[in-house]
């Protein structure tokens, strides 16, 4: 079928969430209150490592308003939580490894009582040398933050010969390339409220990435039977990420265990969401890439090492991505790539939109740009030679099965108005010393875990008392608007009106175990999960009409929010609310199941980590910047976001999550970076981070090309983190074409760049006849 014949795929359906949220009728986790409500609060280590020697709470218990104060003694089960390597603990017992590490919870009848309990507890530490260098933990020189050694994970991927391929260019690159420490900067910091129900059900309601992960880690830091735990994760104030791995879930279990059945309430402030939230990996990434004269590129060999801080997180998986994704989409064939995920005492590093390829993107696409011009070349020209396209062999060596658009991307990108009269908009500057210039980049992403991951989706449809259908799936709506999506998935094809559904996600006793909202898979996933439920839920209504009209199943025809069932004297309809009141008083479920197994590759390249994905989305991004060559700063004018995202569902969603992500990867490029020092948070609140606002927010405009994937829902793919990645390199490469310089190591801030102009000024020669 054609777009054009859809009610509602493809088209601009608004946001389903949309008029509450921007009303501010919405409630999240951290709004409600209660009125014999409990307010918890986390003791957070002094020192980024040390010995713990004593913890003497009896101070703090003592406190009148104090309810309880738990530690490490008071943990029924495993002390210890983390997504694929549990080893970061539930409240520290000997040995903190960084400031955002837990030490003891308080539960107090006042924020300020709980507040004052915390510094009545007296921990005596034994201080020890923060390692705070990646490369230097990686050395015989550094003692173990961990019994298995400082390296969390070393993945390498080989492929051809590098070393020959090298001899043979004819032009080689090498350059060294450092990435920032991002916060995720979401509006609301993690927080929320738990509560012992009367029958015995914990009930924890906490902004989360995966309700039925966070369930497993509560039960087993509690030891309790996961149905006896429910977990509502959703809705949520932004995530990114950083809401993927546990953030206060068992911290408001074990509260709520001994508060005598009241609620308690735990909600982080800037500061300590500073401290103890994840951040983004920073990486250095050591590149040599080789070509030859006609701009064919033949070898790539990179070196990545990534400071995951003090826990695994998901550090692992994110080098793994990185080295996947670190020759870009194309066709290298000699490739050695290394990547090494690193403990330290900086925090605690994990999930980030775009999962580590933000990272190595930006070398890559750097080098893509410096090739072109030292053999003179148009940049989209370089690009589009070496691009693979579907049914080619990537660089890492395996063959794209999946839909590819990289190259209609670029095509596109080739034709817009930015791109064709670069030269005029280069000119248009807005001050005598400022100077224009328009980069270019591209970039993929990969959708769903990778080999060796359980990577499935699942949805419920529910026929309700009045005649609506309500559709569940566990992925929660971490802003991108994916319930929005379900719902149109399930409208056109039950169809009936997008009015008649409504979604749920995220709840643990509501819906089914649909995997984590991450890896750009929600979509794709939850898609295609609803779709193979369409079929039970209408042979479930076909049968049921059929029954109360005395016809076989095949003489009942689905109309538009009814049924027909034909008979001899004629058609007579038949209501859903008519259905569901007969299976009701029939004692019949109106509930069906539609489950789906996210495709994989049949082989994981050795030592890969997970390598190679599926399928993946890809995007190019072009912008216009205006640099101050008097004071360094750099202003993002536009931006060309053309992404491949295969047929797309909802135009606005797309439109809003491509105008995100650019903000965010504009940010990332230009302002943000949270500073540490000796393993101390030097930056602890929006004070002194600086993020993008409305004004910094340019004009954004979305060209999305059509390329379809047959295995996903009516065509859609992932695109939720490429959105934000090659922005990066783009940005960079046109402060290059504005001022000549080359940053290399982001954020490109005003000072940096302002070093660079005069650096470049020191070492231009002085034409003395002028």
């Amino acid at each position: 079928m054609k777009n054009s014949h859809f009610k509602y795929v493809g088209k601009r359906i608004p946001r389903i969430d949309g008029p509450e949220k921007v009303t501010g009728e919405l409630k999240y986790m951290t709004d409600y209150q209660f009125e014999n409500m409990v307010w918890g609060k986390v003791l957070r280590s002094s020192f980024p490592y040390a010995r713990i020697k004593h913890i003497d709470t009896s101070r703090a218990e003592a406190l009148a308003g104090v309810l309880a104060v738990l530690t490490h003694k008071d943990i029924p089960g495993f002390n210890g939580f983390g997504i694929v390597v549990p080893d970061q603990p539930v409240l520290a017992s000997d040995v903190v490894r960084c400031t955002g590490d837990a030490i003891a919870l308080v539960a107090a009848e006042t924020q300020e009582i709980a507040e004052h309990a915390l510094s009545l507890i007296h921990v005596d530490y034994e201080p020890l040398t923060p390692i705070t260098d990646a490369e230097f933990a990686m050395t015989d020189r550094a003692p173990f933050l961990h019994e298995s050694g400082n390296i969390h994970s070393h993945v390498t991927i080989k492929n051809g010969d590098t070393e020959k391929a090298f001899s043979e260019a004819d032009i080689i690159l090498e350059n060294t390339f450092y990435s920032p420490r991002q916060m995720h900067a979401f509006i609301e910091t993690e927080g929320g409220w738990g509560v012992l129900e009367p029958d015995g059900m914990l009930t924890i309601r906490c902004p989360g990435q995966y309700a039925y992960r966070d369930r497993l880690q509560i039960a087993r830091a509690l030891a309790l039977n996961p149905a006896r735990i429910r977990v509502i994760s959703n809705p949520i104030g932004g995530a990114f990420g950083g809401k993927d791995e546990i953030t206060v879930q068992i911290y408001l279990a074990l509260l709520a265990l001994h508060t005598d059945g009241r609620p308690v309430k735990i909600h982080l402030s800037r500061e300590e969401s500073v401290i103890a939230g994840i951040k983004r990996h920073p990486f250095k990434v050591q590149m040599k890439t080789a070509a030859r004269k006609d701009g064919t590129i033949i070898a790539n060999q990179v070196r990545a090492v990534a400071d995951t801080g003090a826990y695994a997180s998901l550090g692992g998986a994110v080098i793994a991505l990185a080295i996947e994704h670190c020759c870009g989409p194309y066709k290298i064939p000699n490739v050695d790539l290394e990547g090494f995920c690193v403990y330290t005492n900086n925090g605690i590093s994990g999930a980030f939109r775009g999962f580590g390829v933000n990272q190595v993107c930006a070398a890559i696409e750097t080098h893509m740009d410096m090739l072109a011009e030292k053999l003179n070349l148009d940049p989209i020209e370089l690009r589009k030679k070496n691009v693979y396209q579907k049914g080619d062999t990537s660089s890492i060596g395996h063959v794209l099965k999946t839909s590819v658009g990289t190259l209609q991307t670029l095509e596109t990108a080739e034709k817009c108005e930015l791109w064709k009269n670069r030269a005029l908009h280069k000119k248009d500057i807005s001050e005598p010393w400022k100077k224009r210039g328009i980069g270019l980049a591209t970039s993929f992403h990969a959708v769903g875990m990778g080999i060796g991951l359980p990577d499935y989706g699942a949805a419920t449809l529910e026929l309700m008392q009045d005649g609506t259908f309500k559709v569940g799936v566990g992925c929660e709506d971490i802003g991108g608007g994916n319930g929005t999506v379900y719902a149109q998935i399930a409208a056109e094809l039950l169809n009936c009106s997008i009015s008649s559904i409504s979604v749920v996600q995220g709840d643990t006793s509501e819906t089914i175990d649909s995997g984590t909202v991450t890896a750009s898979r929600s979509t794709y996933t939850g898609g295609k999960a609803i779709a193979a439920a369409v079929p039970n839920m209408i042979r479930l209504l076909t049968e049921a009409a059929a029954e109360i009209h005395g016809v076989m199943p095949e003489n009942v025809l689905m109309g538009d929010d009814e049924l027909y069932a034909l008979k001899e004297d004629g058609e007579k309809t038949v209501t859903y609310k008519d259905i569901f009141h007969y299976l009701y008083e029939k004692h019949r479920p109106t509930k069906v199941e539609g489950h789906f197994m996210l495709p994989k590759e049949q082989e994981e390249f050795k030592g890969s980590g997970g390598a190679p994905h599926h399928l993946y989305g890809y995007l190019t991004h072009i912008v216009l910047v205006e640099v101050d060559t008097m004071t360094g700063e750099t202003d993002v004018l536009r931006v060309v976001s053309i992404p491949d995202a295969g047929k797309v569902l909802n135009p606005q969603g797309l439109e809003g999550q491509a105008e995100g992500g650019a903000v965010m990867g504009i940010g990332y490029t230009l302002y943000e970076d949270v500073l540490m020092e000796a393993g101390y948070h030097k930056t602890t609140n929006f004070t002194n981070y600086i993020l993008p606002t409305i004004r910094e927010t340019p004009i954004i405009e979305t060209f999305p090309v059509d390329s379809a994937e047959e295995t996903g829902p009516f065509g859609a793919k992932g695109i939720g983190e490429v959105v934000m990645i090659p922005i990066i390199a783009a940005i960079t490469n046109a402060i290059y074409d504005a001022a000549g310089i080359r940053i290399k190591h982001l954020p490109a801030t005003p000072e940096r760049i302002f070093a660079a102009l005069k650096e470049q000024e020191a070492s231009t020669p002085v034409n003395l006849n002028e």
